[in-house]
């Protein structure tokens, strides 16, 4: 069952890891690669600024279902997000979205005509929030395996986000 403080925690842990890595389609081969998020929680969107001749836009038109990977290993804290992306090229809002990060790749500024916004509308989260002290997960594991049990090793959930 989603919660609202599972829903808040989606939101935050995809709001301070930041880069994931876009899983989309190209025919039936899964391509990933990693991206830099920026988090909308009030629009209810994960967007990127992707460049067009990278054919990113192509994967999504042909099947727009992808899947956002977020990982933090140094705190064991991860976020799966399945969701429906669309590639737009809306000048106001790639304006609008544009950032100090996005200089990195877009060097000519947000006037550039290979920018595209690429906007995932999440549909479902799944996270995982684990310890991150490897004194206490050795110590988890050993009393775990003393008793015959599994490890208690932080929280996980699925959450229903569309």
């Amino acid at each position: 069952m989603t919660t609202n403080s599972d829903i808040d925690r989606v939101w935050r842990l995809v709001d301070e890891i930041r880069v994931c890595m876009l899983t989309s389609k190209q025919g039936r081969a899964l391509r990933a690669r990693p991206m830099h998020a920026i988090v909308d929680r009030e629009a209810g969107e994960v967007a990127f600024l992707t460049d067009a001749r990278s054919h990113k836009d192509d994967e999504i038109a042909a099947d727009p279902e992808v899947c956002l990977a977020f990982a933090k290993p140094g705190s064991n804290d991860y976020v799966s997000i399945s969701g429906t992306a669309e590639v737009s090229d809306d000048r106001s809002a790639i304006k609008a979205h544009w950032s100090e990060m996005a200089k990195t790749w877009f060097p000519d500024g947000p006037d550039d005509p290979n920018i595209r916004l690429l906007r995932v509308t999440p549909h479902s989260a799944e996270f995982w929030e684990g310890v991150s002290n490897p004194f206490v997960v050795a110590f988890e594991i050993a009393k775990a395996r003393a008793k015959h049990e599994r490890p208690d090793l932080g929280e996980a959930g699925k959450v229903a986000l569309g």
